[in-house]
């Protein structure tokens, strides 16, 4: 099943309201795997706070912020992030979550895809890659849809919300590997 009616927004046109409710709905869907952003977004005025701070990285070019928003409720249905940008060997790592009711419908492929011809096209990385939980099958799928190579398991990297620290899959697509399979 597929859903077309949500269009991708830039952090600029994103009003902290919208991603507080958006975070708000979803706390108990990521608390695991976007702690960090959790704990940034407990009230509006953090929020406020937060995407200024992004939208500072962005403009210093330090990350990179895309929000997909479901045209017909306005209502925002996502987040994907570029963040761990190492201009040095041109490398980035993507985080991304959809809104537990919007899963399964596509939209965090296509927002992959398309932030994907982002990295590679316009910031020239050479490499992006994509740490997910062992048990994210989801995101592991998505990865692999994408023609990430699984390249390991990185011990204890990742320290959850509740304090303990997981394992994670280290996905990683290169720019010859994209050229190969882009459309």
């Amino acid at each position: 099943m597929s859903f077309t009616d949500w269009k991708t927004e830039r952090i600029e046109s994103i009003l902290p309201e919208d991603f507080y409710t958006l975070i708000e709905k979803n706390a108990k869907h990521i608390e695991k795997t976007f702690p960090v952003t959790l704990s940034h977004c407990l009230d509006l005025e953090k929020t406020k706070n937060f995407i200024a701070y992004n939208q500072d990285k962005e403009n210093h070019k330090e990350g990179y912020y895309f929000y997909p928003r479901d045209i017909k409720t306005n209502a925002l249905i996502g987040y994907l992030c570029i963040k761990s940008i190492d201009n040095r060997i041109s490398k980035c790592e993507l985080g991304y979550f959809v809104d537990e009711d919007y899963q399964g419908k596509g939209i965090t492929s296509k927002l992959v895809s398309e932030t994907l011809d982002f990295c590679f096209n316009t910031l020239k990385m050479n490499k992006v890659f994509i740490c997910t939980s062992k048990i994210n099958k989801a995101s592991q799928q998505i990865a692999l849809k994408h023609h990430f190579k699984k390249e390991g398991i990185l011990r204890d990297e990742f320290k959850g919300g509740d304090g303990t620290f997981e394992d994670v899959v280290y996905f990683g697509l290169l720019k010859s590997e994209y050229k190969q399979h882009e459309r």
